[in-house]
Parts: C-alpha cells; sequence; structure tokens
C-alpha cells in the first residue's frame, strides 16, 4: 500500500517518537502504578498519533482541525503524566526534561499544522479572481 497518510508529517513522526521514548520510561515504573499512571501516560501519549491519523483522514479542514486540537490536548495531558510521575519519584529529573522536551516539540509542529489548516481553509474561500 502506498498510502502514507499522516506518516509524513513531522509532528506525527516526532509524536511517534514521543509515544515510544513513554513505552520505553514506564518500564522501570512501579508495579502498582500499573493501573493508574502507567496506563493514563501510555494513552495520552497513544492519543496524539491516534488523534492525528484520524484528523488526516477526515478530508475536511474543520474536523482534521479539530483532531489536531485533540491531539494537541493529549500532548499536555502526557506532560502532566510526566510530571506526576516525577513528583512520586518514579523518573528522574532528567528523564521528566527529555520528555517535556519532546512533548514541546510535538505541541509546537502540531499548533504549526494548525495553523496550515487555518491558512488553507482561508485561501480556498477566497473569491475567484483574488
Amino acid at each position: 500500500m502506498n498510502y502514507k497518510g499522516c506518516k509524513e508529517l513531522e509532528g506525527y513522526i516526532q509524536a511517534r517518537l514521543l509515544r515510544n521514548f513513554i513505552a520505553e520510561l514506564v518500564k522501570k515504573f512501579p508495579a502498582h502504578a500499573k493501573f493508574l499512571l502507567i496506563a493514563q501516560v501510555v494513552d495520552s501519549s497513544r492519543s496524539v498519533t491516534r488523534n492525528m491519523a484520524e484528523g488526516f483522514g477526515r478530508y475536511t479542514f474543520t474536523d482534521t482541525r479539530n483532531f489536531f486540537i485533540i491531539a494537541r490536548g493529549s500532548i499536555t495531558e502526557t506532560m502532566e503524566n510526566l510530571t506526576t510521575a516525577y513528583d512520586e519519584e518514579y523518573i528522574t529529573e532528567d528523564e521528566l526534561k527529555a520528555g517535556e522536551e519532546k512533548c514541546e516539540l510535538v505541541f509546537k509542529l502540531t499548533n504549526g499544522y494548525i495553523s496550515y489548516l487555518d491558512k488553507s481553509k482561508k485561501q480556498k474561500n477566497l473569491p475567484p479572481n483574488s
């Protein structure tokens, strides 16, 4: 299959790297956190790429934009889960900073794509002679 969808977007590529970072990081969390914090941070990181993929497949500016906004919320949720993991001493300060840097990059790229969608929509709404 040649269809790549959102897999070529830099935001999606970086979100996958974030998701993989989280998957490795939670392996060091204590077992008692499995059904609470581990599940939450893994799910929030997975939600980023899930929503990007779903939004990209909607083919309308409004729907795509809405799903990327949801993805952006999942990025900030992931950041909060990392902060909780740090506060509960499951991860080091360096691991927290690394995770936050990855989240911030995905956040910025997601905002950039949302801006691109907004500009593209405005351009489509221009009168034919403009």
